[in-house]
């Protein structure tokens, strides 16, 4: 199970830290470790789209759109997913989903006001 949390209001300039804590039996163990593990959105009437990448190593990979704006991290010995968004725009207002593209959590609102 995959469960975001950190969305919210806020106004363009802004930052706001999002977290997905995973949990379940597939994520057992150190077996969180071992996944590579991604940020995806939804904007409302736009296909969902890949924000941030992470590999069990640590490497990271970012959209165009985000790249210099947001960091993904995750603590292992949490087995938590993080998404640090800095200077957000009215364009990253968007439904906000933690996956390992076999699941995904139910996601979180992200607003970011002009």
């Amino acid at each position: 199970q995959l469960v975001e949390s950190g969305g919210g209001l806020v106004q363009a300039g802004g930052s706001l830290r999002l977290s997905c804590a995973a949990s379940g039996a597939i994520f057992s163990g150190a077996t969180f470790s071992l996944y590579r593990m991604n940020w995806y959105r939804q904007a409302p009437g736009k296909q969902r789209e890949f924000v941030a990448t992470i590999t069990p190593g640590g490497r990271t990979n970012y959209a165009d759109s985000v790249k210099g704006r947001f960091t993904i991290s995750r603590d292992n010995t949490k087995n938590t997913l993080y998404l640090q968004m800095n200077s957000l725009s009215p364009e990253d207002t968007a439904v906000y989903y933690c996956t390992t593209l076999e699941s995904w959590g139910q996601g979180t609102q992200v607003t970011v006001s002009s």
